[in-house]
């Protein structure tokens, strides 16, 4: 069996730099607080038109992932632009499930119209991957890997159309008021993808991040969505933020 760091959070992307623009402040905060946080980037990302080779794009990732305080960013053969739910990719990310045995998932969410249809296609494997996780009787795909169960999958989004309600089914605010600047550090590392004349984004994200925070009575937040019900044995703490 193959022998890997065992993880507390998984966050999965399409590309490098999903990960960090829809809960990098999130991981950022998870690994402050002691958790041992990973990424999987099913695809490197490339070809795309400014950068040199991904080669190059990796080294972005590596960079961005060190100022996140990720402690595994897994980057999975798996073809850029042509990213489509088949067997073979869930199992592809299945198997680093079975590896590194997180607790929670963090998964992308919904359509993006107006950006790469990859995204829609990476939260359907997923998906499918957490389930594939669990069940037994299948070493023909996974060998002597034991099965694991996650415990919590949620979605983050890259609200390219946006999907925040503040008051929608399952929806919550983590705050990252601590690790907003953090979280925009990380994707300036994506120098090849933000050129100078795309440095609005990072005002972008910023004003996102306090808008969400805003909603929530905090500084700076992501939204984050459950797959089921949340729950609470501390009253006090869940509602005053405690």
């Amino acid at each position: 069996m193959e022998s890997e760091i065992e993880l507390d959070v998984m966050a999965v992307g399409a590309h490098p730099d999903d990960c960090e623009i829809g809960c990098g402040g999130t991981l950022a905060q998870l690994a402050r607080q002691g958790l041992r946080v990973g990424i999987v980037d099913l695809t490197d990302g490339e070809p795309t038109p400014n950068c040199s080779s991904p080669a190059a794009r990796l080294q972005e990732a590596e960079a961005a992932a060190s100022r996140l305080g990720i402690q595994k960013r897994i980057t999975l053969d798996l073809p850029n632009r042509r990213l489509f739910d088949t067997f073979e990719s869930r199992i592809a990310l299945a198997r680093h499930f079975r590896i590194h045995r997180p607790k929670i998932v963090f998964c992308l969410e919904g359509k993006t119209p107006t950006a790469s249809p990859d995204h829609w296609q990476a939260m359907q494997i997923t998906e499918a991957a957490v389930f594939y996780s669990r069940l037994s009787k299948w070493d023909e795909h996974f060998g002597r890997l034991p099965v694991h169960v996650i415990s919590r999958q949620v979605y983050y989004s890259l609200f390219y159309e946006s999907q925040w309600s503040g008051i929608g089914p399952r929806q919550f605010v983590f705050d990252i008021t601590d690790t907003l600047e953090t979280k925009i550090e990380a994707v300036k590392c994506y120098r090849s993808q933000f050129p100078p004349e795309k440095d609005y984004i990072y005002d972008r994200i910023r004003s996102m991040a306090n808008a969400i925070g805003l909603s929530a009575g905090l500084q700076s937040g992501e939204v984050l969505t459950a797959t089921t019900a949340l729950g609470s044995r501390n009253l006090l703490q869940t509602l005053l933020l405690s």
